[in-house]
Order: structure tokens, then sequence, then C-alpha cells
């Protein structure tokens, strides 16, 4: 939320918290999955470089419900991944958003 133009929807259900930057998804998550002792988001990303993690990490899963092509799950209870390495998977699925808008919009950003 500390990032510029974000906000959070539920636009699915109650369930599926969705964070948008200038209106477009960059990290959903299922509240229920938290509720379970089982927190998962699914990320924005690079073709190439979700593959890469799919490889490396067990935690990291083709995007549930999302395009497999550009959506990765991260499984963030298995304890594989530190904080700070997710914080950089949530920064580089914002930065792609970012990346994709129109000029006019990211001229907006400071």
């Amino acid at each position: 939320m500390a990032k510029q133009q974000v906000t959070e929807h539920f636009p699915f259900d109650d369930n599926v918290l969705v964070f948008k930057v200038a209106g477009k998804m960059f990290l959903l998550t299922g509240l229920d999955t938290w509720e379970k002792g089982e927190p998962a988001v699914n990320l924005k990303c690079d073709p190439e470089y979700a593959l890469e993690l799919r490889e490396q990490y067990e935690s990291v899963e083709p995007g549930y419900h999302m395009s497999k092509k550009h959506w990765n799950t991260v499984r963030l209870y298995k304890g594989e991944l530190d904080w700070n390495f997710i914080k950089e998977l949530i920064d580089h699925s914002y930065d792609l958003i970012v990346k994709s808008l129109p000029k006019k919009v990211r001229d907006t950003f400071q």
C-alpha cells in the first residue's frame, strides 16, 4: 500500500483481495489461505523469469486461476523464501504493470 497509486479491491468476491496500481492488478491473494495458515500471493512476472523461479523454488508455481505465462503463485508458508526476496517479487510485479501503463499515466508517478 506504500507504493504510488496502489489501491485494494474485492472485485471477485469477499475472499480475493486484489492490489492494483493505476487500476491494473499486480497482486492477488485469497484471505482464506491466510486464515488456514497457508498464505499465498499471485504476482505478475516476466515470462522467462517466471519459468526460472518455478524451476528454482518449490514455493513458486504457475499462477492459480491466472495466465500461467504471466503470473506466479508464491506460497509464503513453506519458509523457502525470505521476506526480502518476496518483497523483490512484489516490486517486480508492480514495476511490470507500471512499465505497461501509457506514458501519460506513468508521468503522474514521481
